[in-house]
């Protein structure tokens, strides 16, 4: 262990990425960065090759990383390979593939973390250090990580190799600043381990680095997450509430923020991304027979279902100027789960698409950030019924209302993330309706 310290401590030792996605790449990045020799293991062909010319696979605004991730391949601090062998030599290794849940069951699927290791486990080497970056279950590193590594690799955690959780917490617009000042928690499967990972993690994050072990940790990720779920879900249920009664929930969100210690959070069309959708399930994950979850469940329930609701927004809308749904043009804007970014994972605007297909409208995506929806947004809104608002691109937010006026045949504006006023947008002739301001 101390040989690994020194070597770590010195930026000697080799650092394995397993999975370039959205928290490998700027991770192995970040380490290239720093000083350490590192491999990128990505298993699709395509992106690996793209990554290791230098070219950076994800889009929208992503400061610094295209520039950051050139440097390094140019500089070869950072080769790219889909071979897992070539792990062989690494001191080493960091896992950061997805962790999704079934769609139906809201059980992990754990395919991706299970090959990963599957992959790994014959390449580690005595003496190394594997780090889980991935979100997991509570008692997923003790259920599964640790006995598929001890059983593909022919060694014994704690005695030949450490092993660590630390979940990342990066978001898509915010990836390397994220990564450098976001404090950290270390869940070790020994202290020693928590110990050798902190020492990694110092050369690339400015913040705190807390050490606990690995079930705690676990717990703290999927915590934090389910906390922010039920928080935009209350959030959502007081926009609905104030809809109801024809009230502004921006207007109430702002007064009740006033009072101390109160943090209401912002109401919206929906919740995506690939962590606050599912993590919750994760936290949960495991207490079937044991205990029965009531608030997470049902914060999932509406935040899921803001979407389906922003639909009957569309079709009160159209009601109100005339205008079946059935045939109607509705153009959407935002493909994406966030603004400015090309993430689309558990993207809001999908089960919104589906419902006005369902109904029978003609449904246009627009999106700035995607190849296939970033057409002109005038040629997108022109001759259209209803315009729906769901992400806060700075493109939409840059709009002129008289300019969209011009544009459409019939004026339904639907805005689910709160950028036009509805009051200038009434005055110009719209229908205007908005979650929680309707």
């Amino acid at each position: 262990m101390e040989d690994l310290g020194q070597a770590i401590r010195g930026k000697k030792a080799k650092v394995a990425v397993i999975g370039l996605g959205y928290v490998g790449l700027p991770v192995a990045c970040s380490f290239a960065r720093a000083g350490f020799q590192v491999l990128g293991v990505e298993r699709d062909e395509t992106r690996a090759a793209q990554i290791g010319a230098g070219i950076c696979p994800i889009g929208g605004r992503e400061p610094g990383l295209a520039e950051l991730l050139n440097e390094v391949i140019e500089g070869g601090r950072l080769q790219v390979t889909t071979d897992s062998s070539e792990c062989r030599d690494a001191e080493v290794a960091l896992i950061a593939v997805e962790t999704p849940v079934d769609s139906v069951s809201k059980k992990p699927s754990y395919e991706a973390l299970r090959a990963a290791l599957r992959d790994l486990g014959p390449n580690l080497g005595p003496g190394c250090l594997l780090v889980i970056e991935s979100t997991i279950a509570p008692q997923t590193m003790e259920r599964i990580v640790k006995p598929l590594l001890e059983e593909t690799s022919g060694l014994k955690a704690d005695e030949d190799f450490h092993l660590a959780y630390c979940p990342e917490r990066v978001m898509p617009g915010k990836l390397l600043a994220n990564l450098r000042t976001c404090n950290r928690v270390i869940g070790g499967m020994s202290p020693a381990a928590a110990g050798l990972a902190r020492e990694l993690y110092r050369h690339i994050v400015e913040a705190d680095l807390d050490t606990t072990d690995a079930l705690t940790a676990e717990l703290v990720k999927t915590t934090e997450n389910a906390y922010r779920d039920v928080q935009i879900a209350f959030a959502n249920e007081i926009a609905l509430l104030c809809e109801n009664v024809g009230a502004d929930v921006y207007q109430v969100r702002r007064l009740v923020n006033k009072s101390p210690y109160r943090d209401m959070h912002v109401p919206g069309a929906g919740v995506g991304g690939h962590c606050t959708p599912k993590d919750p399930w994760l936290l949960v994950h495991g207490t079937e027979g044991k205990l029965q979850p009531k608030l997470i469940p049902t914060a999932r329930g509406i935040n899921d279902g803001m979407p389906l609701h922003v639909a009957a927004l569309a079709e009160e809308g159209l009601a109100e100027a005339g205008r079946p749904v059935k045939g109607a043009k509705v153009a959407v804007l935002g493909y994406s789960y966030l603004e400015n970014t090309s993430d689309a994972r558990n993207s809001p605007t999908v089960p919104l698409v589906e419902r006005l297909q369902a109904l029978q409208a003609t449904v246009v995506i627009h999106d700035p950030h995607f190849a296939e929806y970033s057409i002109d947004l005038e040629e997108a809104v022109t001759g259209s019924d209803c315009v729906v608002i769901m992400v806060a691109h700075d493109e939409y937010r840059n709009v002129d209302l008289t300019d969209l006026r011009a544009w459409v045949a019939t004026p339904v504006l639907i805005d689910g993330r709160n950028i036009f006023d509805k009051a200038t947008a009434r005055e110009l002739g719209f229908v205007y309706k908005g979650v929680g301001n309707r």
